[in-house]
């Protein structure tokens, strides 16, 4: 299924056209890369439930890929429980915890691991841009078989993440290229609305559970169900492979 046009990058080498010198992906990790949007949902119900505060699980959902500051505060709206900076760190490392005993079940999501290849045999550059901090994505970056040399940007590189645009512009920094030429692919409307505001082109990917019509309200060019997907229609953003690839 596609829908509307987005971005993708992968390994920083010269591109070998001047077409595809104009494109860079940076992607989203959860629920764009890896199937861990759920685990994450998962991970902050217990790590709520420890602290008292009682949230239904597709209210969860729902704040998933925003950072894990901005989804504290969220709560407040929710459930109006009112959490001081200290519950809030608490509940931060009460996800970490129970993230990390779900996070052996995560698997790249369906053609990412051949998206991202692809995109680096062809050299177009692509870097990765997550609202996680390293200790949580690091299992699931292991997933992707990412070559050296590709940009990874966590949480703790930058000083606000999603949907703050400071994680993708960065990741267009690492990959010396320009935000404005570069493609964001995400799968929730926060990762598409960070891309707005950093003058991105934004794709959104069915597979983190948010609907195309959402996706494309907060700017998508492009929908589709997952890498694979993308992956086929690839020549819809801009991106050029050899013959017969």
């Amino acid at each position: 299924m596609a829908t509307t046009p987005r971005n993708s990058g992968v390994a920083p080498e010269q591109p070998n056209t001047a077409e595809s010198s104009r494109v860079a992906f940076l992607f989203d990790l959860d629920g764009t890369l890896v199937d861990s949007v759920y685990q994450h949902v998962l991970a902050w119900r217990e790590a709520l439930e420890k602290a008292g505060i009682e949230l239904s699980v597709w209210r969860i959902h729902r704040r998933i890929g925003m950072s894990g500051g901005l989804f504290v505060n969220a709560l407040l709206r929710e459930t109006g429980h009112p959490i001081n900076p200290e519950e809030a760190a608490r509940l931060q490392q009460l996800h970490a915890e129970a993230y990390r005993r779900l996070a052996p079940l995560v698997r790249p999501l369906p053609g990412a691991r051949e998206l991202l290849a692809s995109l680096t045999e062809a050299r177009v550059p692509w870097a990765i841009a997550t609202s996680g901090r390293l200790a949580t994505a690091a299992p699931a970056l292991d997933t992707l078989g990412i070559p050296p040399g590709v940009p990874v940007v966590t949480r703790d590189q930058v000083d606000h993440a999603k949907p703050d645009p400071d994680l993708f512009v960065a990741a267009a920094e690492r990959l010396n290229v320009p935000i404005e030429t570069s493609i964001v692919v995400g799968d929730s409307v926060w990762d598409l609305l960070a891309a707005r505001r950093a003058h991105a082109l934004g794709v959104g990917l069915l597979s983190g559970g948010y609907g195309q019509d959402e996706l494309e309200r907060t700017g998508a060019y492009r929908v589709y169900d997952d890498p694979a997907d993308l992956l086929r229609h690839i020549d819809e953003v801009g991106v050029r492979f050899p013959f017969g690839h």
